[in-house]
């Protein structure tokens, strides 16, 4: 599982793809989102600015994050 550590939360979740490169852009990672091909803390999310908080795990294909504060 890697780490993502954000300076100040929530983050949104779309943001999260983008950032660790998960997806070409954010307009991707609001689709796969809008598709329900990604969960957070082992359940399907499907809002795009979904607050993500430290310590939530985000799934997406084969990848697993861990968001951590700072």
């Amino acid at each position: 599982m890697q780490e993502f550590e954000i300076s100040e939360e929530p983050i949104e979740l779309y943001k999260i793809l983008k950032f660790k490169n998960m997806v070409a852009s954010g307009g991707e990672a609001k689709y796969v989102i809008s598709e329900g091909r990604v969960t957070v803390n082992g359940k399907v999310e499907v809002r795009k600015r979904k607050k993500i908080f430290s310590g939530d795990v985000v799934e997406f294909g084969e990848e697993r994050i861990r968001v951590q504060m700072k």
